[in-house]
């Protein structure tokens, strides 16, 4: 192995991730050149020093103010409109396929295929139902003006 085999293992020797017989050819290694063990003392106080770093939360304050600006609450609720179509017409997609296929099998009996057709339009009555139910909701909520 050269010496940059052997610095392509050190952090998996830091981390502990070297088998027994890898592990003592690294360190025979280390001991007989200079180079790879200076590099390796850096390697560990690198490790020493990430794993002292503690991040924090930024403070309530700076959230709210993150909230306020008009573009960043745009942002994320065009995001999730955007996520939350792509995700209907995909299930939608492969839901119709999968029934066509379905449908189309002679093999499938009648009453399994109106069964699924049953399914499909309580499926849909629901949906409708549930979104109605939550526009009306959305729009007669006496709170949402209250920051929150």
């Amino acid at each position: 192995m050269t010496c940059q085999d052997y610095k392509n293992l050190m952090m998996a020797y830091i981390d502990g991730e070297l088998e027994a017989e890898a592990k003592k050819t690294f360190e025979e290694h280390l001991q007989s050149c200079k180079e790879c063990s200076d590099e390796f003392k850096e390697f560990k106080q690198l490790k020493q020093h990430t794993d002292e770093i503690k991040f924090t939360e930024p403070e309530e304050r700076i959230w709210e103010q993150y909230w306020q600006n008009v573009y960043n609450r745009t942002e994320r609720a065009t995001g999730w409109i955007l996520f939350s179509i792509a995700s209907i017409l995909l299930l939608a997609y492969g839901g119709f396929k999968a029934i066509e296929a379905i449908i189309r099998d002679p093999s499938v009996g009648l009453i399994l295929k109106a069964a699924l057709l049953i399914l499909i339009a309580g499926a849909a009555v629901l949906f409708v139902s549930v979104l109605r139910e939550r526009i009306y909701f959305w729009k007669n909520d006496r709170y949402k003006d209250v920051r929150r």
